[in-house]
């Protein structure tokens, strides 16, 4: 039964018009909400300061604050045959870094070399080694979180610019032997993939080694190798005629091959 005096309207529901400002434009990539210096996402919300002045210090390496869920994903900067590598960007800072995701299938040697890439990324420390800032395991995959180095690899540039003049190898050089020294002098690490692809470098012309799967951790200095692993293209002759490798005989050769790869 209606009332007296009752208006038969029915309630409309006010949308709004397709000129109105949508509310994905709040959210990033990632599905963080965000206004101005307002960011908030399931980990919580935080205040970010859009001053210069003000900007959040740079990540250092080992951050136990460094979470996956603080990268927003740009693009896919790599692949290999167990993996890629991705362009992220850090939420709060604003700062580039390089994802690397290996999938884990657990075959013994890819565990060993995983586990070995990751002990000697976490204590090598040196401006010529690519600094490796935190390392998560989730699902199956290994995530190590490593500096962003914007110029690629060696082998990247080379096919941009064909040969190095003699200076920009000179000064190549010098970085990559400062990087092999401290590795071997002061970790004891024998790297044993050297080649153009495992050197990475950015704008400001500095070159760092990366990549340490096949490395080797010795007792000592003087210590030696004589297991065949890494690229034959890049190995020391010595290996090929089953003579016991030690570090003063291959730097020499890797800085022979290498270099006359980046020059020819």
């Amino acid at each position: 039964m209606k009332k007296k005096g009752g208006s038969n309207a029915k309630l409309k529901l006010s949308l709004p018009s397709t000129h109105e400002v949508s509310f994905a434009k709040f959210l990033t990539q990632s599905g963080t909400f965000k206004d101005g210096d307002l960011l908030v996402n399931k980990d919580g919300v935080r205040i970010v300061s859009q001053e210069p002045e003000e900007a959040a210090p740079p990540i250092q390496p080992t951050d136990d604050h460094l979470s996956l869920a603080d990268m927003d994903v740009i693009k896919v900067i790599g692949k290999g045959s167990s993996g890629i590598v991705q362009l992220v960007r850090h939420k709060w800072t604003g700062q580039f870094l390089a994802l690397k995701a290996i999938t884990v299938n657990f075959q013994e040697d890819l565990v060993k070399h995983i586990a070995q890439e990751l002990k000697i990324n976490q204590s090598a420390q040196c401006p010529y080694v690519a600094v490796c800032y935190q390392s998560f395991y989730d699902n199956g995959v290994i995530s190590i979180i490593l500096e962003y180095m914007d110029g690629g690899s060696l082998a990247d540039f080379l096919k941009k610019v064909n040969t190095i003049p003699e200076p920009y190898l000179a000064a190549i050089s010098k970085q990559v032997l400062k990087g092999l020294l401290y590795l071997h002098h002061d970790k004891h690490i024998i790297h044993r993939d050297m080649k153009p692809s495992n050197l990475l470098i950015n704008h400001r012309g500095e070159v760092k080694i990366t990549d340490f799967g096949v490395s080797a951790i010795l007792a000592t200095t003087s210590a030696e190798r004589n297991t065949f692993v890494g690229t034959y293209n890049y190995m020391s002759v010595s290996k090929f005629f089953d003579l016991l490798v030690s570090f003063n005989f291959s730097i020499g050769w890797l800085k022979k091959h290498t270099s006359l790869k980046l020059a020819i």
